[in-house]
């Protein structure tokens, strides 16, 4: 136990405490981010992560020490940090008193031989959100949790671990927001009160205590800040957010190639087919099966002529074929890639191929060996690909993977090199497996975004792949889960994210599909998958009606592909996700400062101005409330402005009966929205104006970027940024269309200006500040002003209500 003060050493950014033969050091990398580190034997563990960026783990801010009788410490321009001399019990809080974060009494740190855990004081208004794709509630209080990579096929709400460890998580309470980040791969527990009701604690079977406090107040900026930690996520291909189509398996080619040519003829947009293990030769990864794929490089190449991506699964376990000319295993073998056991020899475990063995992914050389196996799929045009079972996965075994002792060898640059048991790396594996594939892909073709799909990674894995939450189900009780997942995932780092729509295990109900259709038009990854055996689970089965609605929000979708690709750009720079809890963009939406997402069960917002407000129990019929925050919203399908004029102030509730055809959205007051004319494919360039949907609200704006969607050059200035902007002076409204940054060409040569909430049957418009012909029409049922304007550039348009 940490609890006796044997002295204090002050550093330049903070401080160490001894007790005993221990070490307790608090240093601050920024004004807002703490890091503590405890250390037995007189000295610190290794300062190394898989996670933190190594610029973020070496910055430093200057402090003031802040002694007395009582307690040793110090405060930045943010923060002050105090340690109590009587038992050692670390206090966070800001300069204005109001602590954020602080040890429990008699016990902030215990030690049962190699494991430990860490005690706060957990206050009864306090919430918490993160630690990636857990199942359950959204709100982390009352629950406990262990972070072990795990393959749990047919998940459901009380299985825990499942495929992720991403040992993250926002603290939010009145209004204020920290973020908790435990860099430590083993296996780890997260108790928010299930243990005790007034402490919550987190621990782990091994490894350093090391984590990081991480102070906003408000949650975006412990977002911005958690990514200046661990890495953003890359732009990725815009092809990867139109519609996928997937299942295990399309088994043949002719299949596959049925599938794309229903798609077109169906017109239903779509951008992306993926190929499971069954394209394989029996299922061995880098291998393609030539009776069931005969002219693979043809169809790939047919494929792309109808303009859709494939995307191939690669799972990482590699057949053990000696003397069968497999060039995975033989070339892995020769370069001593596979990991081992504990007395040097290949550790072989039975996954889909049979005997298998892995790659040591903690060496470098490893992964630049994988890497290169893609070059063949690269060279046939396969576009994306799939990292499955890489928590890592095997069959016929009571943990479900490789034993404990099993050696990885750490050669990584700012590691010392040295042999690591399983424990230590399961939790890292995934990410390092999809790092090597998206540093690899970088290699074979320099100039193109990868595009990387993983079901396992870390903390930082973020840097290298788009994910999903791995095995659901076909049951309505998956699709509400759906929301709290990838809202959870988001705030962990991964707002590039998906669930299986349809569900993966199981084959849905027809009123199931639709609705999971629907919601899958607002996540960040729209991917339709099932499983072996299950029923066909593409748009048009179940009829025509069932096909008409999908059919229509996948359209929408592609409508909304400016502001999707904007909000994806915004989170490559700054980490907000695209998905978002209500309390991230209103974090002082309630009286007593409570998150408002608890008075709203699985609402949530799709980039900064869209709620989508999906019934918390979907396979239920009654009417329920939405909760809107305070200000104006419009009905994004009908235009009706919320809440209606003379309404209170404050929050609105609308009563919504469920409706087949039918998602609630809503459009927050004071956003811009650019959108296109609808086409079948991201391949294809929109035919006519950039649309702009206007909704008049308080602070207006919004914004476009865009770029040529597949190469690197965005990063040269080959992009184009645009700001718009309203402003509603008595009696008329100003629409400013900023001038475009970038040297990136617009593919639109006119305006389609929307603006919702007009009450005058006509308008009066000066472009510029002269009078134009500007083509207007009002749509009275909508309330809806529509100006067509010319032009791709900066505009200025003065709009005034004729009665």
């Amino acid at each position: 136990m940490l609890d006796v003060f044997s002295g204090t050493t002050p550093l330049p950014n903070g401080l160490q405490v001894k007790s005993g033969n221990a070490i307790l050091e608090v240093r601050a990398m920024r004004d807002d981010v703490v890091r503590v580190r405890v250390g037995l034997k007189d000295k610190l563990p290794e300062d190394a992560s898989w996670a933190v960026l190594a610029g973020a783990r070496q910055s430093s801010a200057n402090v003031v020490a802040e002694n007395n009788s009582e307690t040793v410490g110090f405060r930045t321009n943010t923060l002050r940090v105090k340690i109590a001399r009587s038992d050692l019990r670390l206090s966070v809080s800001d300069l204005e008193g109001n602590i954020l974060q602080e040890d429990a009494e008699g016990w902030p740190v215990t030690f049962h031989g190699q494991d430990f855990r860490v005690y706060k004081k957990m206050p009864e208004d306090e919430h918490y959100f993160g630690l990636g794709d857990k199942v359950g509630p959204f709100d982390r209080r009352g629950q406990s949790f262990v972070l072990w990579n795990t393959d749990t096929f047919e998940f459901q709400e009380s299985t825990d671990p499942i495929y992720k460890s991403i040992p993250f998580f926002l603290a939010f309470r009145k209004g204020r927001t920290i973020g908790v980040f435990l860099d430590n791969t083993w296996c780890s527990n997260f108790d928010f009160g299930k243990a005790s009701r007034d402490i919550y604690s987190f621990g782990a079977d091994g490894g350093p205590i090391d984590y990081y406090i991480i102070y906003g107040p408000d949650p975006k900026r412990v977002l911005n800040t958690y990514a200046w930690l661990t890495g953003t996520a890359p732009l990725p291909p815009l092809w990867s957010f139109g519609y996928q189509q997937s299942r295990y398996s399309y088994e043949t080619e002719n299949r596959v190639r049925e599938i794309a040519t229903k798609l077109r003829a169906e017109k239903i947009p779509s951008d992306v087919l993926y190929l499971d293990i069954d394209y394989q030769q029996q299922n061995r990864p880098f291998t393609v099966d030539a009776q069931r794929f005969p002219h693979f490089a043809d169809m790939i190449r047919n494929l792309r002529q109808q303009h859709f991506h494939v995307v191939t699964i690669t799972d990482l376990h590699i057949a053990r074929l000696a003397e069968s000319k497999y060039f995975p295993y033989d070339s892995g073998l020769a370069g001593d890639h596979f990991v081992k056991n504990p007395d040097g020899s290949l550790y072989v475990g039975p996954v889909w191929p049979g005997p298998s063995v892995f790659p040591d992914f903690t060496r470098q050389s490893t992964r630049d060996w994988w890497g290169g196996l893609y070059g063949n799929f690269v060279s046939d045009g396969v576009a994306g690909f799939w990292n499955d079972m890489n928590e890592p996965s095997v069959f016929f075994t009571a943990t479900k993977t490789m034993p404990p002792q099993t050696q990885h060898r750490i050669e990584e640059p700012g590691f010392a090199k040295r042999t690591a048991n399983h424990l230590e790396i399961h939790n890292v594996y995934g990410m390092e497996n999809s790092r090597a594939t998206y540093e690899g892909l970088l290699k074979l073709t320099p100039n193109l975004r990868p595009f990387v799909l993983t079901r396992a990674t870390y903390a930082g894995g973020q840097r290298y792949a788009s994910t999903w939450t791995g095995d659901n189900s076909s049951m309505w009780n998956h699709l509400r889960l759906t929301t709290p997942m990838l809202l959870n995932l988001g705030l962990s780092g991964f707002g590039l994210s998906g669930a299986d729509v349809g569900g993966f295990a199981g084959t849905p109900q027809p009123d199931l599909l639709t609705k999971w259709i629907e919601l899958g038009t607002f996540q960040p990854i729209d991917r339709n998958h099932t499983a072996k055996g299950t029923g066909d689970q593409e748009p048009w089965v179940h009829g025509t009606e069932h096909e008409s609605i999908r059919r229509r929000y996948i359209e929408e979708r592609y409508r909304l592909l400016p502001y999707l690709y904007t909000t994806a750009e915004e989170m490559s720079r700054n980490g907000m996700p695209i998905v978002r809890p209500l309390f991230l963009e209103f974090p002082s939406a309630t009286e007593d400062g409570h998150p408002l997402d608890l008075d709203a069960p699985n609402q949530f917002l799709f980039g900064p101005s869209l709620l989508v407000a999906p019934f918390r129990f979907p396979d239920e019929l009654d009417s329920y409330a939405v909760v809107l925050p305070a200000g104006d919203w419009f009905d994004y399908w009908t235009g009706e402005r919320l809440p209606k004029p003379g309404s209170q102030p404050g929050l609105t509730r609308v009563t919504v009966q469920p409706r087949l055809d039918v998602l609630p959205v809503f459009a927050r007051a004071g956003s811009i929205i650019p959108m296109q004319p609808l086409t079948q494919s991201t391949d294809e360039v929109p035919q006519g104006p950039l649309i702009l949907r206007v909704y008049p609200g308080p602070n207006c704006g919004g914004a476009l970027y865009q770029d040529d969607g597949t190469t690197l050059d965005y990063k040269k200035g080959n992009y184009l940024r645009m700001n718009f902007s309203c402003e509603a002076p008595t009696g008329s409204l100003r629409v400013h269309i900023g001038a475009p940054e970038g040297s990136y060409r617009a593919w639109w040569k006119q305006y389609e200006i929307q603006i919702f909430g007009w009450d005058a049957r006509a308008a009066r418009v000066l472009l510029n500040g002269k009078p134009d012909v500007v083509a207007s029409s009002v749509d009275p049922q909508h309330h809806v002003l529509t100006l067509g304007l010319p032009g791709n550039g900066e505009a200025d348009l003065q709009i005034s209500p004729l009665p």
